[in-house]
């Protein structure tokens, strides 16, 4: 029988920002983080298997992206996402990936019922209150430069050196005031996740 995924805690994020460079938004810019400090089963020691970790990012895509979507104002309001680990001390990098790879995609499109576009992502390991960036791009088609953005992301008191903080963010538009040109939003074709 598999081991039940341990959850110390969700962290959830929200910023809005309503100027930018000193200009105004049309409208404010809504950037959510949810955050589920896990027990790591592996700290400590090596294990070839992660198939155990796989599975928790399965779990925590399904639970971080409803709650990111619902504070966004539903799934249609989000137009950006991304995803991250921050792995304890005594864990590895591989443990981070383990739960944020494979099954967490997947896992946050069958939830959502949305995205083509790979999820980016980052992982990271450190002691308490280590922050990440979460790297952020648009759902549907990842070369959408107006939604390359990023969001940073704290747990204070976590990881302990035993735990992963697995991290889904999103984003219900692009950056605040984009003009670098490239693909924009409306020219989406929904293809394969790029364009």
């Amino acid at each position: 029988m598999p081991q039940k995924m341990e959850i110390r805690k969700l962290y959830t994020i929200i910023e809005e920002t309503y100027s930018d460079g000193g200009k105004e938004c049309e409208r404010p810019i809504k950037k959510v983080a949810c955050a589920a400090v896990i027990k790591n089963p592996f700290a400590g020691r090596y294990e070839e298997n992660l198939d155990l970790l796989v599975d928790y990012g399965g779990q925590c895509g399904a639970l971080l992206s409803k709650k990111v979507a619902d504070l966004l104002g539903g799934v249609e309001k989000m137009e950006a996402y991304g995803k991250a680990a921050i792995v304890g001390e005594k864990g590895e990098f591989e443990h981070g990936a383990a739960c944020t790879h494979a099954k967490f995609g997947a896992s946050v499109r069958e939830t959502l019922k949305c995205g083509k576009a790979v999820l980016p992502s980052t992982e990271t390991k450190g002691p308490l209150g280590t922050s990440i960036t979460v790297p952020l791009h648009h759902r549907e088609a990842c070369l959408v430069r107006s939604h390359f953005n990023s969001m940073d992301v704290r747990v204070p008191d976590a990881p302990a050196s035993d735990e992963i903080v697995v991290i889904f963010a999103g984003c219900d538009s692009g950056r605040p005031h984009p003009r670098i040109g490239g693909l924009r939003k409306e020219e989406i074709k929904g293809e394969n996740g790029l364009n």
